[in-house]
């Protein structure tokens, strides 16, 4: 292909790359290369300029999109010798058709203006950036023109949709119930999508037509830790703390769940770390739900008032139990 410049190998990426991904590639590559790391180094400087170049084009959605449709249109025209002509009816052929070599496309496309100089029988090119009312920013089209009977025909050229892909973090409560929710994207766009229930780490949420270009737009879905629960599998592990009276007598006490406060029966002289079960309190997963695995923690109180501690010397003075009893024997 001639002069053609392959961005996605210069920043040293996938065709596919997320937006983030190019970012952190275009940083990482111009620390590497920049001329004050590189003083006197023409090589570098030219693969600086490469990399911004890159950089420009890939970061910017409709002209990511314009490059890589281009790309594979101008393959396609130059590898096809055997055959006949590339057909003119599209208008977006008729467009790309316009540009003789792959640089005086990307020149159209960052808005460069190409010269040429003669000097000692050698044929020099430049570019200068071209600023004008038509030149690309984001979240524009160029006007492309198709040549027919009544001469240069302005046309809407024809993107190719891209699907995009956004992470979204959620807290383990909304994962659970799902539903609608206003959500902030990174380009900083604002949609209310309807959630699925139970969602996990990693699903991926599709929102149709909200790429670039009428793509779709994927969001991977992470759960942010949470300060109570712990997923294990389809499971949901906690802990709950009990004074020492509820753990001597037992009873029912209070426990809090994803469906909110339920009433669990503790044994009485249960013991720090003994595990209870409540069934089908879990997280739901392929249609099956896990249980809530409690933990007992026996938690001794800091202060107390002085009737507790009349009560408490009371009972010392009266009780049987002796937890060292075996040391005496």
């Amino acid at each position: 292909m001639q002069n053609f410049r392959d961005y996605y190998a210069i920043l040293d990426i996938d065709n596919n790359a997320a937006p983030e991904e190019i970012k952190k590639a275009y940083r990482r590559q111009a620390r590497r290369y920049h001329p004050d790391l590189n003083p006197g180094n023409k090589a570098a400087e030219e693969k600086f300029k490469a990399i911004g170049e890159a950089y420009e084009v890939l970061s910017d959605g409709t002209k990511r999109s314009q490059y890589d449709q281009f790309s594979r249109f101008w393959q396609q025209k130059n590898s096809s010798r055997r055959t006949s002509r590339v057909s003119r009816n599209s208008a977006q052929e008729a467009y790309f058709n316009q540009f003789p070599d792959f640089n005086s496309f990307v020149d159209d496309l960052l808005g460069q203006k190409a010269s040429t100089r003669t000097t000692n029988g050698r044929t020099e090119r430049s570019r200068v950036r071209v600023e004008s009312n038509d030149s690309y920013r984001p979240g524009t089209k160029k006007t492309a023109y198709k040549v027919g009977a009544n001469g240069r025909v302005p046309v809407e050229p024809r993107l190719r949709p891209r699907d995009v892909e956004a992470k979204l973090t959620l807290p383990l409560e909304k994962a659970y119930r799902g539903g609608r929710e206003r959500i902030r994207l990174e380009d900083g766009r604002s949609l209310e999508v309807d959630m699925p229930l139970a969602m996990v780490d990693g699903q991926r949420v599709r929102l149709k037509n909200q790429g670039i270009d009428g793509g779709d737009l994927y969001l991977k879905i992470s759960i942010a830790p949470h300060p109570f629960f712990k997923l294990q599998g389809a499971d949901i592990r906690c802990e709950v703390p009990l004074t020492p009276s509820e753990a001597v007598l037992g009873g029912a006490v209070e426990v809090l769940t994803l469906d909110g406060l339920v009433k669990m029966n503790v044994p009485s002289g249960v013991k720090t770390g003994q595990r209870l079960r409540l069934a089908n309190k879990g997280y739901p997963i392929d249609g099956s739900r896990g249980d809530q695995l409690v933990e007992i923690q026996i938690v001794i109180p800091q202060e107390i008032s002085d009737s507790e501690r009349e009560l408490y010397e009371k009972l010392r003075s009266i009780e049987t139990f002796n937890p060292r009893e075996k040391w005496l024997q």
